[in-house]
């Protein structure tokens, strides 16, 4: 943002009038999904825990804990789950055991198309044996499955109708669907009927002027850490910080022949000075990354490697890269250099990190070319491998099966989010007996284990965690925030 967007700011017109029963939250984009057996977006997911219930959440360990039900293990195939609330959905009827039934099966129905089917393709019968008890059967041991089973609930009468839940949701969260246009989204908040409008406003500025104006209440991450700095200073608005589990990484292409190369990736790592990034753009509020998960989760590492910043190394790891001859290129001086691809977002943001890895790597003579995309083509040619660096977060993660996702050789794009092609025999092995083993120490130490490995054969490179904030104006009270960045602080949002 420039100096021009700042002076925009500072000379902001009159405000409107607050209307305490009304919450406007500024968003980046429309939620692209309100039906939870099809939503993958953060967004759409987030703003789903607010209308529907599910079975279980997660404790500040992130390990399974009872939200509608608690369950039994009868064996390591078969689970019972018993409701121990029967909360109305919002037509009227009474959850049991049947919608969770038909919720499900939805899920696993290869002509929905649901997203969620392949974490759940394990399950072999789901039977509801009275209103409040239902039974899983698995066709493997899966000592991960409580954890998978994160699926809002939905009516049983409406699913079997194939209602159009994306359109018009109909849950039994702490919030009801009221209207959804390009426009906004407007939900109402059952307990005091406080309506709660979700505005998208693309502009990270503009969005920032809004606030100002008096025009939204609330908005949570998403912008520059200029304009963070900017709300900082102003009296009509107030920031608040808690540190987050979004896990920011450089991804590779493991089928490039130099990056396939672990002195290239291992160079790459060295010559990027993490630390003076976080401080320098995120003025410290991130911390460090070693793994994806961090350490604080039940299976996270803390004692992982890192590759600090010492491009001396750095430079000594490139001299020994194999460069095909069709790729070798000269400076000015007659230097070799290595000329490289990096693929991110047009978001400013991201635009900047990338130049800041660009003057970095220059110095240990690797050449950074930048190709920046609207996001749809920049995440299509993730998926499909043309790349040869990327950077990404992921974003919410809290079970462990995210590994099998990310980094397995069989979970290569369609089967997968393995986008780098990252192929390791000890990793595979890790990977698959940790999903196998029902102790919950033993499947840390493996989980602990593979995330060494994985740091080691730098599978990607971990940058940091950062932190989730909130901007709000000075007047709203009660917004709690979330270390997975979830909007559930929103149910409890004041306006004085």
């Amino acid at each position: 943002m420039g100096l021009s967007s700042l002076s925009l700011l500072s000379v902001l017109g009159c405000e409107r009038t607050e209307n305490s029963q009304l919450i406007r939250i500024g968003i980046t984009s429309r939620p692209r999904m309100l039906d939870p057996r099809k939503a993958t977006d953060a967004l759409s997911s987030r703003v789903n825990r607010l209308l529907y219930r599910q079975l279980i959440d997660f404790d500040e360990s992130f390990l399974p804990i009872p939200d509608l039900a608690i369950w039994q293990v009868l064996s390591p195939t078969h689970y019972r789950f018993t409701l121990q609330e029967q909360p109305r959905f919002h037509h009227g009827k009474p959850m049991t055991a049947h919608d969770v039934v038909a919720t499900y099966q939805s899920v696993l129905d290869v002509d929905f198309g649901s997203a969620h089917r392949g974490s759940l393709k394990g399950i072999k019968s789901i039977v509801a044996l009275n209103d409040q008890q239902v039974d899983f059967i698995l066709s493997a041991e899966d000592a991960l499955f409580v954890g998978r089973l994160v699926i809002g609930i939905l009516p049983a009468d409406l699913v079997q109708q194939q209602h159009a839940f994306h359109e018009q949701p109909i849950g039994s969260g702490a919030c009801t669907f009221v209207s959804l246009t390009e426009q906004k989204l407007v939900l109402q908040r059952a307990k005091d009927q406080v309506l709660m409008e979700f505005i998208p406003v693309k502009d990270a500025t503009v969005r920032v002027l809004k606030l100002e104006k008096g025009e939204l209440d609330v908005t949570q991450n998403d912008l520059s850490p200029e304009l963070v700095n900017y709300c900082q200073t102003q009296k009509s608005l107030k920031v608040e910080w808690h540190s987050g589990t979004n896990f920011g990484y450089i991804g590779f292409n493991f089928e490039d022949a130099l990056l396939a190369q672990p002195e290239m990736r291992q160079a790459i790592a060295h010559g990027i000075d993490r630390q003076a990034i976080v401080n320098a753009m995120f003025d410290g509020h991130a911390r460090l990354a070693g793994g994806l998960l961090v350490p604080e989760h039940w299976s996270g590492a803390s004692d992982i490697p890192a590759y600090d910043y010492d491009p001396v190394k750095a430079k000594q790891l490139l001299s020994q890269v194999t460069i095909p001859e069709e790729l070798v290129k000269k400076d000015s001086t007659n230097q070799r250099v290595i000329e490289l691809s990096y693929k991110t977002s047009n978001d400013p943001t991201r635009i900047r990190l990338a130049t800041i890895y660009q003057s970095q790597l220059k110095e240990i003579g690797i050449h950074l070319n930048i190709q920046s995309y609207d996001w749809g083509t920049f995440y299509s040619d993730i998926k499909k491998g043309r790349f040869q660096l990327y950077s990404l977060a992921w974003v919410g993660i809290k079970s462990p099966d995210i590994f099998q996702y990310v980094f397995d050789s069989e979970a290569i794009p369609p089967n997968g989010a393995n986008r780098g092609r990252y192929r390791d025999e000890l990793a595979d092995r890790l990977i698959r007996q940790a999903g196998k083993t029902p102790s919950l120490d033993e499947q840390a130490k493996l989980y602990r284990q593979l995330q060494h490995r994985l740091q080691e054969t730098l599978a990607i490179m971990p940058l940091w965690y950062e932190e989730q904030y909130s901007v709000m104006r000075s007047n709203v009270t009660g917004y709690q925030l979330y270390s997975d960045g979830r909007l559930d602080g929103l149910l409890n949002v004041q306006k004085s």
